[in-house]
């Protein structure tokens, strides 16, 4: 199979997919309910600048976006299998990484406009606010620009794109409905709370020392993404320069659980 007809046939499953998700409700109820809670969380906090804003939303969206992803991945192929037409799509000529491929970017493409939908109206209620604005942040002696907040959008969608990739492996791997669940209950808590735990456990029982944080945050997709927003969005307006791990070794984690990800999904999709 040519590279063109393979990437052909993935823009054809892409399709698909993203017209199944137009149909499916609950997704639908999920992301309107992503969305609203974002944007009461902005209208609550205020819209005092881009800094604050950044900072207020870092942990709503470290949170929310995997749980978000793996509503919108978790049944992805797994739903075909159910129903049968795993099995007549695999007579059809198209390779698994094509396959897998397509149910990603079809996911994708509707996943990335719910995820950064709020934040685009947050950065807009800052802009156009009737409140007083912070143009300056007098105790870091840096400049509240909007360049912040667009960074931290960049480096969201960068988070939804392989936390999608992670809940697309769950459906390839998952033999039924019962099972993907367990997956995602699982990995949800290891993201969220698992990693950070065992590195604070660690530090503190003594079985590491403060030096070897920095590389153990690239490891987490979550911490990973904390990181990189402190390192390249907020940077010395908020830590002074004491930002936790390398942007390019943070990076190189988000990368691995990416092409990691996919993978496993080409992998166990079906077997050749």
């Amino acid at each position: 199979m040519s590279v063109r007809a393979a990437v052909d046939r993935s823009f054809v499953v892409a399709q698909r997919e993203f017209q199944t998700l137009l149909r499916t409700r609950t997704i639908a109820v999920l992301a309107l309910g992503y969305v609203a809670v974002l944007v009461g969380l902005v209208l609550a906090a205020g819209t005092a600048g881009y800094l604050p804003l950044t900072i207020d939303l870092l942990r709503p969206v470290e949170v929310l976006v995997p749980i978000l992803a793996f509503a919108f991945g978790y049944r992805s192929i797994l739903a075909d299998a159910e129903r049968g037409e795993l099995e007549t799509i695999r007579t059809y000529p198209v390779s698994r990484r094509a396959f897998v491929a397509g149910v990603y970017l079809g996911r994708l493409a509707g996943f990335l406009v719910v995820v950064l939908l709020p934040l685009v109206i947050a950065g807009a209620l800052v802009a156009t606010g009737g409140q007083e604005q912070v143009s300056v942040i007098a105790a870091h002696e840096t400049v509240d620009t909007p360049a912040i907040f667009f960074r931290f959008i960049v480096l969201t969608a960068l988070f939804a794109v392989v936390t999608l990739a992670i809940a697309t492996a769950v459906s390839a791997v998952a033999r039924s409905t019962r099972e993907a669940l367990a997956l995602v209950v699982v990995l949800f808590l290891a993201l969220v709370i698992g990693f950070d735990a065992s590195i604070v456990a660690a530090l503190s029982g003594g079985l590491i020392g403060p030096d070897q944080v920095a590389p153990l945050l690239a490891v987490s997709p979550n911490s990973a993404f904390r990181g990189l927003v402190y390192a390249l969005a907020v940077g010395d307006a908020y830590t002074r320069g004491a930002v936790p791990g390398s942007p390019p070794l943070l990076l190189g984690g988000l990368a691995l659980w990416f092409a990691g990800s996919l993978a496993v999904g080409v992998r166990t999709v079906w077997r050749s």
